[in-house]
């Protein structure tokens, strides 16, 4: 089947990595984030190399704008199957966090999430609010301060916190409707685009990622996996809860 996948919360990394794969299984992917020359220019290369893909510059934080991102997807390509939650943001701070930068990590976060969730899930549940055996998938990206917090980033640790327990909380509410709810947690640092392979490998493989989030997409409804935990340890270690 053709889905229709928003990946929130894009930039060169992960989020970039996610559309690709996305893009390359035959979905038609949304690209949502502030930056527009940079989604227009993803956009136009998955456009060019696998099939359909639009950007939306969007201020995730903010809820009118993301009511009319997710009305311009329907528009272009149909109701949301799979929401992404990518997006992060706050300065690696302790106690000397600013209230300001703290209550901004919250609205990138969990306040982020929650917008996004509620225009995705609406599509999957359809107007009746009830799904289908296959209504939808909704994936949240954790990191390893979802599960147990770090010195020098109390913003991030809460975001990341709130987000986990947002997910296991729809996860409950929603997995009876047939939306498959998932939590990653990605417990060590991203390769960044300009850094080449180590062996072993010292970081996380943004396309490696992507391929547990797409099996998440794929995964038997009767067999749900909610948390994947991913590592660089030995053998990149894989963790289904």
């Amino acid at each position: 089947m053709t889905r229709t996948a928003v990946v929130a919360g894009v930039g060169p990394g992960l989020g970039a990595a996610v559309a690709r794969r996305f893009a390359a299984e035959g979905c038609r992917v949304a690209l949502l984030a502030r930056s527009e020359p940079y989604l227009d220019s993803l956009a136009a290369e998955l456009g060019d190399a696998e099939g359909e893909a639009l950007g939306v510059p969007t201020d995730l934080t903010d809820a009118e704008a993301v009511e009319s991102a997710f009305e311009t997807v329907r528009e272009t390509f149909g109701p949301t199957d799979v929401l992404v939650y990518n997006a992060s943001g706050t300065p690696w701070k302790g106690l000397d966090i600013a209230v300001d930068e703290f209550d901004d990590a919250l609205a990138t976060g969990p306040r982020g999430a929650l917008l996004c969730a509620k225009e995705a899930v609406a599509d999957m549940l359809g107007s009746d609010g009830d799904g289908d055996d296959e209504a939808g998938t909704v994936v949240f990206t954790g990191a390893t301060t979802s599960v147990r917090g770090k010195e020098g980033a109390l913003g991030f640790s809460a975001t990341k916190f709130a987000i986990r327990g947002m997910a296991q909380s729809l996860a409950r509410e929603l997995g009876p409707e047939g939306v498959h709810v998932a939590h990653v947690v990605l417990d060590g640092s991203i390769r960044p685009p300009d850094v080449v392979p180590g062996d072993p490998p010292t970081h996380l493989d943004p396309d490696a990622i992507a391929a547990q989030y797409w099996d998440l997409v794929t995964a038997d409804l009767a067999t749900m996996p909610f948390e994947v935990h991913l590592t660089n340890g030995p053998g990149g270690a894989v963790e289904f809860v």
